[in-house]
């Protein structure tokens, strides 16, 4: 890729919203576990008219991979020509998808790079001082 890295790039969350508002074929994939997305929550794209698919990168409890990613994305109704922005917790597990999800023939995949939670404070807490629940950004718990 042209950044030097194996998928087009990183975004911050608000970057991310501003892509997905903007372009009607971008999508979001959350690649959190089941229990994340149950628990803490997931990004709320009702605004936008769209909602987020939700895969799986690894899978609770074991945290092993998921061998089917790249085929339940496609299930999911993402394109390879799509702009795929990818979330996790912090950044992580979205970055491994994104490389998986280009190196499977997806164009232009790319990480959120502060999560849906971003990194711990002083506290040891998640989501106050970075990623999408920190910056404002629409989301909803079940």
């Amino acid at each position: 890729m042209a950044n030097g890295e194996p998928y087009a790039g990183d975004v911050d969350p608000q970057a991310a919203w501003q892509a997905l508002s903007e372009d009607p074929e971008a999508v979001l994939v959350d690649v959190r576990t089941d229990a994340e997305w149950r628990f803490v929550g997931i990004p709320d794209l009702s605004p936008l008219g769209k909602q987020a698919a939700l895969v799986e990168w690894v899978s609770y409890p074991g945290l092993g991979r998921n061998p089917g990613f790249v085929e339940q994305v496609r299930a999911a109704g993402v394109g390879e020509g799509q702009s795929v922005y990818l979330i996790c917790r912090s950044g992580q597990r979205s970055r491994d998808a994104a490389i998986a999800l280009t190196a499977a023939g997806f164009a232009r995949c790319l990480n959120v790079s502060e999560g849906f939670e971003g990194p711990m404070d002083e506290a040891a807490h998640r989501g106050s001082i970075a990623g999408w629940k920190a910056r404002g950004l629409p989301w909803r718990q079940s």
